[in-house]
């Protein structure tokens, strides 16, 4: 297993997965600041009715770039496992994000995942293939146990991509998020990865 807080972040070696044909799971970039505020604006309404409400940088280069400075900061302490899906065509738009967040060592081990795909690509199992490739690589490389997640009640596209992933209702977190402009009830899922004791 990779010790991710002292090892140097060598983008050559790091992790990637063939989602599906033409389209790769990788660790987000630095670099990938303008293909993701492109990738955001273009999806604008599309993750409206899932989304927080965003403030006008978010959509914009140097937003993005502020963004991924915090998530890099934040995955060197390994709290966060930030993922794009990227066309393998040589122009590398991003067409989907899966993050694990609030990653938790000690006794927990667990984390929370959060992902969108693009309007543009839904219907085409990326959504499953790279929840199935972010959850093995969180036991296989991160040491994790477990994986929670939530939905909004009325998003059954999400419900079934985390049923054919192996996870399983745990109940509903009444006022759990703010999302397009209010509190919202959310069904939680968890999937745990494996029961070997946690490291160190």
């Amino acid at each position: 297993m990779i010790d991710e807080q002292n090892a140097p972040h060598d983008r050559d070696r790091e992790p990637r997965y063939e989602a599906v044909p033409g389209v790769v799971l990788r660790p987000v970039s630095p670099d990938d600041a303008e293909t993701l505020a492109r990738a955001y604006r273009r999806n604008r309404d599309h993750l409206r009715p899932w989304d927080p409400r965003r403030p006008e940088v978010f959509y914009t280069t140097e937003g993005q770039a502020a963004r991924l400075r915090d998530l890099e900061a934040l995955r060197r302490e390994r709290r966060v496992m930030p993922w794009v899906l990227a066309e393998d065509d040589g122009r590398g738009e991003i067409v989907g994000v899966v993050n694990l967040n609030n990653i938790v060592h000690g006794a927990f081990h667990s984390t929370n995942l959060g992902y969108w795909i693009d309007a543009g690509h839904t219907g085409r199992g990326l959504a499953t293939a790279a929840v199935s490739a972010v959850c093995t690589d969180a036991y296989e490389r991160l040491g994790l146990h477990r994986v929670e997640a939530g939905t909004l009640l009325d998003n059954t596209a999400s419900q079934r991509v985390l049923a054919k992933c192996g996870f399983e209702p745990i109940g509903i977190a009444r006022n759990y998020l703010h999302i397009n402009d209010a509190w919202r009830d959310h069904r939680l899922y968890q999937r745990i990865l494996g029961d070997r004791p946690p490291a160190g």
